[in-house]
């Protein structure tokens, strides 16, 4: 008999990838008790170590998006400027460790569920009990009791295991039958793929494919992109196949499919004499494929196609896309043509937070590509960038259900404006919206001290943008593209002062290049926390040089200082810092940039 262990819980997250793990840690950061379970050894699900799919997100000036996600891609920079998957696997794993209310169970395949079935409040009629992981390095089990369950499985595990509504396969949108029940036209998919990455070395590496491998000719990439080693773009991502099949039930027979065609590829590569190959080795070669798609949860609301190409805005806006529609053939590599239906969406586009919850199960969650939308809305949604902040929104609804006793739904009904102030303050950048100032810190006296600038050169206006709510630069605030920030000098104070009040939380965010401008190398290396091909000349990461470095926070009552916070290694873009103090001034002193700056940017410093 194999041992059975029981733990009980506010928020059990199925599923480790980048939407799993900014769930649990949004959960777990506002005080509720979250289990974490994955069947992998590794964190990051398409973006580990054992996939090495990049995340990838909303196109467009400033529209990177932040919270938990730029937390862990400053820290990647910080500690990894090699960009070693190594690094990056430890990375994620110390960013889940770190959270005291997390317990993580790694190995550990989600294999049951035990379900209440009745009448539940908002017409479900299913309420989850229990769920059910073996994990296979200790050759036990673990049930987990909780309150609330996200699926963040990528496949959508819970479906099956407790009747969840989901769907499958592909929607006419172009039809007029456009509601929330659009019918199915086919159970087509997308493909996965099983990617080889190659090493440039500095002398001939010999490569020999198996007998089995695929043999590729130059007429296997006809309408696709020639392979090219030197390219920082090139990851191979159109080695993909298995859409015409079942992306869940075949993935076995896929999987051999596709390492025989990456091996083969990379035979073709090396051996053809065609692409300056002789040097390169080849450094890894994923076993486990990527996923892009299989089953989709029904939720409260479903997201469609058109509702993103005419941008519109939901009220319930908990985060944004920003994705080309990005729809790839089901024949995959096989396919003879075009490879995928592209084109340009609205970025930033509002995801509501209805998409992110059952809408048959009284007490399930999901996050990741797996939300409830159509499936050409889903080729937009489905990239990691998007799919870890809507597993944001998640965690902070999790917690807000807990901690009142509410249903999924009931947060709509009831605590919606909490939710998205919660995200606001985390750096969540939600396009609708601006952070509420209070009006103790709009009234007070705001002033820039010292600093080899004189006051002059900072109006009250100019100052004021610290103070407006708006925590980047965005064209979506300003009819033009306008500064939405202060270049502060080092060592100078800005200063509120106002009347004796209870000031609760102070906001500070920094300005961390969210397009990566002061990073070496071409636009891909910039903006990918990772790397797909190693080159000998592959650039050197550093921190963002327009980040301040190091800053100190102070707060005086009738003259007594006290120090609220003194940072001297920053690797944080947003810090919002309960405070609960009586005070009557703040002041903020920056003193180091990550760059040879005499200044540095300030985007905002307000207080509640």
């Amino acid at each position: 008999m194999l041992t059975k262990n029981h733990l009980n819980c506010d928020l059990c997250v199925i599923g480790g990838g980048m939407s799993g793990i900014a769930a649990a840690i949004a959960a777990a950061r506002e005080g509720a008790k979250v289990v974490l379970m994955h069947e992998r050894p590794v964190l990051g699900g398409n973006a580990s170590s054992e996939i090495r799919m990049w995340i990838c997100g909303s196109h467009g000036e400033n529209n990177r998006e932040t919270g938990i996600l730029e937390e862990i891609a400053l820290e990647n920079l910080y500690r990894n400027p090699t960009k070693s998957y190594a690094i990056w696997d430890t990375v994620l794993y110390d960013f889940v460790r770190r959270e005291e209310n997390i317990t993580l169970l790694l190995n550990c395949t989600c294999m049951d569920a035990t379900v209440e079935k009745g009448s539940f409040p908002h017409n479900r009629d299913t309420r989850i009990k229990t769920i059910t992981g073996y994990q296979m390095t200790t050759q036990s089990f673990y049930e987990v009791e909780a309150a609330f369950f996200c699926d963040s499985s990528g496949d959508s595990i819970l479906a099956p295991l407790c009747g969840a509504n989901f769907r499958m396969g592909r929607e006419d949108e172009s039809s007029a039958e456009c509601g929330e029940s659009m019918a199915l036209s086919d159970s087509m998919t997308m493909g996965m793929s099983c990617l080889p990455y190659g090493r440039e070395t500095s002398q001939p590496v010999p490569f020999i494919a198996p007998d089995w491998s695929t043999k590729i000719t130059d007429e296997d990439f006809e309408n696709r992109r020639k392979p090219n080693l030197y390219d920082d773009a090139e990851n191979f991502w159109c080695l993909e196949l298995g859409g015409d099949q079942d992306t869940i039930g075949d993935t076995e027979n896929i999987r051999d499919r596709l390492v025989a065609l990456a091996l083969g590829t990379w035979d073709y590569i090396k051996n053809s004499g065609k692409y300056n190959a002789d040097n390169w080795d080849l450094e890894f070669l994923g076993f486990l494929p990527g996923k892009r798609e299989s089953r989709r949860m029904c939720g409260e609301y479903m997201l469609k196609k058109d509702e993103i190409l005419s941008n519109h805005v939901f009220e319930d806006e908990i985060a944004f896309g920003g994705w080309p529609i990005d729809d790839h053939f089901p024949g995959g590599f096989y396919h003879r043509g075009k490879t995928n239906h592209t084109f340009r969406t609205p970025a930033p586009y509002s995801i509501p937070y209805r998409t992110l919850y059952s809408k048959n199960v009284s007490n399930l969650f999901f996050a990741g590509r797996n939300i409830s939308a159509t499936h050409i809305a889903m080729s937009s949604t489905r990239v990691m960038a998007t799919c870890a902040i809507l597993g944001e929104a998640v965690g902070k609804a999790a917690s807000i259900a807990a901690k009142y006793h509410l249903t999924p739904h009931d947060v709509y009904l009831q605590q919606l404006e909490l939710l998205q102030e919660l995200l606001l303050n985390e750096d969540c950048f939600l396009p609708s919206k601006t952070r509420r100032i209070s009006a103790e810190c709009r009234n007070a006296s705001l002033r820039l001290l010292g600093g080899s600038r004189t006051q002059a050169a900072f109006s009250h206006d100019t100052l004021d943008t610290l103070r407006n709510g708006q925590d980047r630069a965005h064209k979506i605030y300003h009819t033009e593209e306008a500064d939405n920030y202060c270049y502060i000098p080092l060592h100078s104070k800005i200063s509120y002062e106002f009347e004796k009040t209870f000031v609760s939380s102070v906001h500070l965010v920094f300005d961390s290049d969210l397009n990566r401008n002061t990073l070496p190398g071409s636009i891909c290396e910039r903006t990918h926390s990772t790397r797909a091909n190693r080159m000998l000349n592959s650039p050197i990461m550093h921190m963002p040089q327009t980040l301040c470095k190091s800053f100190l926070l102070i707060g005086e009552l009738d003259g007594q200082r006290v120090e609220l916070m003194h940072v001297t290694n920053n690797r944080k873009r947003a810090y919002h810092l309960e405070i609960n103090k009586p005070l009557d001034k703040l002041i903020l002193v920056p003193t180091e940039t990550w760059g040879d700056k005499k200044e540095t940017v300030i985007i905002s410093f307000d207080f509640n």
